[in-house]
């Protein structure tokens, strides 16, 4: 490696990284969700958290339930093909144990959030809430008229998290991060965002990133950390390295509606373990083996040597 590493332990990464009272962002569509570092964000005990996320799903229901958050700023809520997320709502239904802040947009508002936050833009225009009611629950997406006719549009304020967590395949020690298969914000939010830690699945040379450069969504160079933590983004999927335990996401369901059960489950799935090479010896190999998908190699390219 020819740059500084940048490698650390996941409990160091979240340690030296995550403050409480931060806004912190994991972001990663459906596909490679950093399961582990919520796990540890909760293992550390943060406390008074903003959480953004495009799509809040099963990972931050732990992390609301575990109570690291006061405030939660998304677009889609769901337990994503089964149904609701008990705990987030029990907070704002309820206020039990505690209330919990929301501000809500479309998924089209987070992402232009993260893309003014990255281009240090003052707001992003959007055409795309004249026929919804958000703009009368959220007073932040306001219309803004056009400076080259009489056209009005809305516009969202730039969303810049203190930290930004994202999975990936592969980066090499220096932070180069590649992932491939479904992407999101992840680029987006990683450039917005003040502090990084990218969690992935493999360590590789740098001569594997330049190899492929096309890939790399992330420069080490915005990069504070990398962690490998191997299925780290498990009950989510890694193109290529595992699937999506769908078991594990119709199960959540019973365990979400009883604040009892989900203490329960935080108390032997994330307290009961160090991290996440335990969690997954307690998840048990042939569960694990079951997830491992079948190959389909991508064709390779040439780029040409013009030395």
């Amino acid at each position: 490696m020819t740059g500084t590493s940048k490698v650390a332990t996941m409990r160091d990464a979240v340690a030296e990284i995550v403050r409480d009272g931060d806004t912190v962002a994991i972001e990663g569509f459906t596909h490679l969700i950093s399961f582990s570092a919520g796990h540890e964000i909760i293992r550390q005990r943060r406390r008074e958290l903003t959480l953004a996320r495009m799509t809040p799903d099963v990972i931050y229901d732990q992390m609301i339930g575990a109570g690291v958050a006061r405030k939660l700023i998304f677009s889609w809520l769901g337990n994503p093909g089964v149904g609701g997320l008990h705990a987030i709502r029990r907070r704002i239904e309820d206020a039990d144990p505690a209330p919990l802040e929301v501000e809500e947009y479309s998924h089209f508002g987070m992402v232009g959030r993260y893309t003014a936050g990255a281009m240090n833009l003052p707001f992003f225009p959007l055409r795309s809430y004249f026929e919804s009611d958000l703009p009368k629950a959220n007073p932040l997406i306001r219309q803004v008229r056009s400076p080259y006719g009489e056209e009005y549009v809305y516009a969202v304020p730039p969303l810049k998290p203190d930290v930004a967590i994202v999975h990936a395949q592969r980066a090499d020690a220096a932070g180069d991060t590649q992932v491939w298969g479904l992407l999101g914000c992840q680029k987006e939010v990683a450039f917005a965002a003040e502090r990084v830690i990218v969690v992935v699945e493999e360590l590789v040379d740098e001569s594997v990133v330049r190899a492929d450069p096309n890939r790399t969504i992330i420069p080490g160079l915005i990069v504070d950390a990398v962690v490998v933590e191997p299925f780290g983004a498990h009950p989510s999927y890694a193109q290529g390295y595992y699937d999506r335990d769908n078991r594990f996401y119709i199960e959540w369901d019973a365990v979400s509606r009883d604040a009892a059960a989900l203490d329960a489950w935080l108390d032997e799935w994330v307290h009961g373990v160090s991290g996440r090479a335990e969690y997954l010896e307690k998840l048990g190999a042939e569960r694990v083996a079951s997830l491992r998908p079948g190959t389909a190699p991508s064709g390779s390219v040439d780029y040409g040597d013009y030395r």
